[in-house]
């Protein structure tokens, strides 16, 4: 049987269920009699009508979760499309490149010359063209967390340089997506505001195993203790000027991770130039 009917049928059993322990709540009311096997028919009709009930609301919540996760798929599935078309308007320009790099021995006479400006050359094309960087994101199989992730690369801030290294390109996780996009952003707008001009590296690393994401966040930090470091998930707590506007961030995400039986850590790399703060999540 069609699951839409099988539904559509339940529900109006559990109508006439409904109707029928009115109608005996009635009964006893208007006759005063007190009937063992009434009683137990109307104990059962009640079960079924609150079973009735937390199926109902069981749909209705994962109804309500699938339309989130799908408004997420569709606002983060654009910047992975604007990706793609920059690629693609690059085609025309590499193939321009290509034809200089194979035409360029007909300007120059000596090998090694040539070999050392098609080397340059190839050197500049390459560190001009930023959306390189972030191809391995196209590949990964959560097209909604490659999408969020793009996102929020092309808007930090201009002086921030974001590394991306993806370990495996079937990301699986048993978390839902829009929770995961709440951890995930969570991680990613604290590494971009502790960003200055001079601490400006910020890498990200996502990886799967055991079907959990890894995700993996650092970016550099001066003056941070080991003492800051270990309250970072404390309700209200935040290193930031405003703190009492922050504080909250890190400590949802540490519950949210704990639903879902993950794990959330954070470490501290010291170094003699500049320390190095590391966020790791497995979901």
């Amino acid at each position: 049987m069609v699951s839409w009917v099988r539904r559509f049928l339940y529900r109006i059993f559990c109508v006439i269920a409904l109707l029928v322990s009115v109608y005996l709540i009635v009964d006893f009311l208007v006759s005063g009699t007190f009937d063992y096997r009434i009683f137990t028919m109307f104990l059962l009709l009640v079960v079924v009508e609150i079973w009735g009930i937390i199926d109902w609301r069981k749909n209705y919540l994962m109804m309500r979760q699938k339309e989130s996760e799908l408004k997420l798929y569709q606002h983060y599935i654009k910047p992975l499309e604007e990706l793609v078309k920059e690629i693609r308007a690059k085609q025309h320009e590499f193939d321009n490149h290509v034809n200089a790099i194979l035409n360029m021995h007909l300007t120059v006479g000596d090998y090694d010359e040539l070999v050392a400006r098609q080397s340059a050359y190839i050197t500049e094309v390459l560190r001009d063209d930023d959306s390189r960087r972030y191809l391995p994101l196209l590949r990964i199989s959560d097209k909604v967390l490659a999408g969020f992730l793009y996102s929020k690369i092309v808007r930090a801030p201009s002086y921030v340089k974001t590394e991306v290294n993806v370990k495996s390109l079937e990301i699986i996780s048993g978390i839902s997506e829009h929770h995961l996009i709440e951890i995930v952003g969570t991680l990613v707008d604290n590494a971009y505001e502790a960003c200055t001009r001079e601490m400006n590296k910020v890498s990200m690393e996502l990886d799967s195993e055991n079907d959990r994401l890894v995700f993996l966040i650092r970016n550099q930090v001066c003056g941070m203790k080991m003492e800051d470091v270990s309250r970072f998930f404390e309700k209200g707590y935040s290193t930031k000027q405003d703190a009492d506007r922050h504080g909250l961030g890190l400590y949802n995400a540490k519950l949210l991770v704990g639903r879902y039986h993950g794990d959330i850590t954070v470490s501290l790399d010291k170094s003699d130039e500049k320390d190095t703060i590391c966020m790791k999540i497995v979901v």
